[in-house]
């Protein structure tokens, strides 16, 4: 199934280039031209990353996380610093797509330049720290707001017992969270924006991102036991508009967002992590404002577990996987006639196993399934009998040639090249032509600096 981004062409690039220029200019009196975290902790990205690549973090870049991006090494220089991602893509569908894939795009068989995105991250003090993305996309020609996680963070003694703690301040539900099992990190890593994706995915799966702000406590105590909790809410339009963020609406009360996870070694090689997540948005969606001022109120409930095993410096296997369970009371979307049913209900199931040898050749293998209640008026317009359900399968290869400790030009060019193959059991509530929608993806993704 895709990674997909909400992008919005709202009007006024012009405000957030600003906004990224005064970060760089208050903060960094010298932009330093190198990966930010891998200068700053004087290591490769190996270190930090399953194959020199992210989400996936080694339990180094767990801690790294946890503790606010704040480690050091004695020779890293100013911080925070800033780095470049590139990455140019190619899209083929099974079949051609009416219309074009997007617009100023051909109907099939598109080369993009995907994304370009700013990144400005590391330590800000001895307790705090930050990861912020700035993206521009030729798909729609936008610049606009993508990930923020700004967090401060101490470490705590209590009779026998140790604790890191900390906050943050983040715009996506799941994008702080320490194992990187949520949608805001889940595979694919990386997908097409050209490609057609399933109708509906439960609201924490995405639905909110780049558009709320969410301030969350958390802590993990031994190594351990790992809990999170705070609220989300939305920022005036007016910030959203500036920053070409996602506004579908506002939340009746700001929305609560509880994490809980263990985790255990396995020996020496390899980790093991269970968990829990809980997420509650009541939204009056901007569509109907005005129409009715009621809300779609949610509940999700998710499980996840991850496993890690590191054979030395040659072999890295991990295993992560994810089931949501949403239920919706869909006052607003009922009222106004946007949904046939006032109670819906929405399942998702994502598991993905990966291999990797010498941190540069990787091989993955993941599978998803969507199911939920039939809706005419919510899922007519994508789906030919109002389902949601949508199941399938990816395959991908990738390779690494720079990004590690003897590459070449360290640490200021890293590569990954991926080749990416989803196929479609059912799709939008049916089987029939479901495979219409397989898509064969490869890109180049490039960070420097």
């Amino acid at each position: 199934m895709q990674k997909r981004r909400n992008k919005l062409n709202i009007g006024g690039q012009w405000p957030l280039l600003a906004l990224l220029m005064i970060l760089m200019v208050g903060i960094i009196p010298k932009a330093n031209a190198i990966p930010a975290f891998s200068r700053q902790v004087n290591m490769p990205c190996t270190s930090c990353h399953v194959g020199g690549y992210g989400p996936q973090l080694t339990p180094f870049g767990r801690q790294f996380k946890l503790t606010g991006y704040t480690m050091k090494s004695g020779s890293s220089g100013v911080t925070p610093k800033v780095s470049l991602e590139l990455v140019e893509s190619f899209t083929h569908t099974q079949k051609d797509q009416a219309g074009g894939a997007a617009p100023g795009f051909g109907s099939n068989n598109n080369w993009e330049f995907q994304t370009a995105g700013v990144y400005l991250a590391g330590a800000i003090s001895d307790h705090l720290g930050m990861l912020m993305q700035v993206s521009y996309s030729e798909n729609g020609h936008r610049v606009e707001w993508d990930m923020t996680d700004i967090r401060y963070a101490r470490q705590a003694k209590f009779g026998s017992h140790s604790a890191v703690w900390g906050i943050t301040l983040n715009n996506n539900p799941t994008i702080s969270d320490l194992y990187n099992t949520g949608a805001a990190w889940q595979y694919p890593y990386f997908g097409p924006d050209l490609a057609p994706g399933s109708v509906a995915t439960p609201i924490v799966n995405g639905g909110l991102m780049n558009g709320v702000l969410g301030l969350t406590a958390y802590t993990q105590i031994d190594g351990k036991l790992y809990f999170e909790g705070g609220l989300y809410k939305f920022p005036s339009k007016s910030f959203i508009d500036h920053v070409n963020g996602m506004y579908p609406g506002r939340l009746d009360i700001p929305a609560p967002y509880l994490r809980a996870a263990y985790q255990a070694s396995l020996g020496s090689a390899s980790n093991l992590e269970v968990g829990a997540l809980f997420f509650e948005p009541r939204l009056i969606p901007m569509s109907s404002m005005g129409m009715s001022t009621q809300s779609d109120n949610y509940k999700d409930y998710g499980v996840d577990a991850s496993y890690e095993w590191f054979g030395g410096t040659k072999h890295a296997i991990t295993v992560q996987g994810q089931y949501v369970h949403e239920k919706q009371t869909l006052n607003n979307s009922f009222a106004v006639g946007a949904s046939s049913n006032l109670h819906n209900r929405l399942n998702s199931f994502n598991i993905n196993a990966n291999y990797w040898y010498e941190s540069t050749y990787g091989a993955t293998l993941g599978a998803f399934t969507t199911n939920g209640s039939r809706d005419a008026m919510l899922y007519s317009a994508a789906s030919s009998n109002d389902s949601p359900n949508t199941s399938g399968g990816s395959m991908e290869l990738n390779w690494v040639p720079f990004g590690k400790g003897n590459s070449w030009a360290q640490p200021y060019a890293n590569l990954r090249v991926g080749l990416q193959y989803t196929f479609y059991t059912k799709f939008n509530g049916t089987s029939s032509h479901a495979s219409d929608n397989n898509t064969l993806y490869l890109y180049f993704q490039t960070y420097l600096f």
